[in-house]
């Protein structure tokens, strides 16, 4: 699913799993994985619940610098960030920002529209191996 630039995919595994897929597909792709980021164990030591809910924030500077070099402000946007989260039904799901979306919200030009591609397809390739049996 997709809304608002926001690209969702049911996994056909745990939490933990998805995101240790995830993270090893980032890293066989030559990508830098920059942070995790786990809120639910933020949440944990602030006494508050919160469902698995884990960010990956990765990127490779050649796909996201011809971004920045259009508009710096897609910085904000960038490096890539994947979200791995439990919904209350116990189902997990991988969400991250579709590339077009960013590139729109940051009035990019055809020039991007390369990088953009590129990175909206091997962001699909990501996700899909992180989400789905072989």
């Amino acid at each position: 699913m997709a809304e608002d630039g926001l690209i969702t995919l049911k996994s056909a595994f745990g939490p933990a799993e998805t995101m240790g897929r995830l993270e090893a597909e980032v890293k066989t792709r030559g990508m830098t994985v920059f942070a995790h980021v786990d809120h639910a164990a933020g949440a944990a030591a602030a006494g508050l619940p919160l469902r698995p809910t884990d960010l990956l924030i990765f990127g490779a500077a050649k796909g996201g610098t011809p971004l920045m070099q259009s508009a710096q402000t897609a910085g904000i946007d960038l490096p890539l960030k994947a979200l791995v989260w439990q919904d209350e039904a116990g189902a997990t799901f991988l969400s991250y920002n579709d590339p077009a979306y960013i590139a729109r919200r940051h009035g990019l030009g055809a020039s991007a529209d390369a990088a953009v591609g590129a990175m909206s397809g091997l962001l699909r390739e990501i996700a899909r191996t992180a989400t789905t049996s072989p």
